[in-house]
C-alpha cells in the first residue's frame, strides 16, 4: 500500500496530521467549534462544525478552549459538515482535551 512502509519487520501506515480545532466567536452569529479549514480576513471556514448554545463550568471562551466545558448544564448542537462564519472576531486553539470532550458530547436535542 502506499500509504504503509516496513522497517525491519515493523510495519509503520502514514496518518495525516489532525486538523487544528477551533474556538470561534462571531458578532452576531454566536460561539462555534471545529475543524478551521480556512481564514479569509473575518471569514472563517470550519468542517465538522458545532454550535455552543449555552455552557456551565467556565467563567469566558479562554477556559473554555483550555477545559472544555459541563456537559450536562451545556447546550452543544449537532455537528455540520462545513459552515463559513462571516463576522468571527475570536479565534482561539482548543486544547486536545477541550476539542475531545466537547466534539464527542451528545447533541442537545428539545
Amino acid at each position: 500500500m502506499e500509504n504503509q512502509i516496513e522497517i525491519n519487520g515493523v510495519v509503520y501506515i502514514r496518518q495525516e496530521k489532525p486538523s487544528s480545532v477551533v474556538l470561534i466567536r462571531t458578532y452576531s452569529a454566536g460561539i462555534h467549534f471545529g475543524e478551521l479549514v480556512s481564514r479569509d480576513g473575518r471569514e472563517v471556514t470550519l468542517k465538522n462544525a458545532r454550535r455552543l448554545w449555552s455552557w456551565s463550568g467556565a467563567c469566558s471562551l479562554s477556559q473554555v478552549a483550555v477545559d472544555g466545558v459541563d456537559l450536562d448544564g451545556s447546550r452543544i448542537s449537532v455537528t455540520v459538515p462545513s459552515i463559513t462564519l462571516t463576522e468571527a472576531i475570536e479565534i482561539i486553539p482548543m486544547s486536545e482535551r477541550a476539542s475531545y470532550k466537547m466534539m464527542g458530547a451528545a447533541p442537545w436535542k428539545k
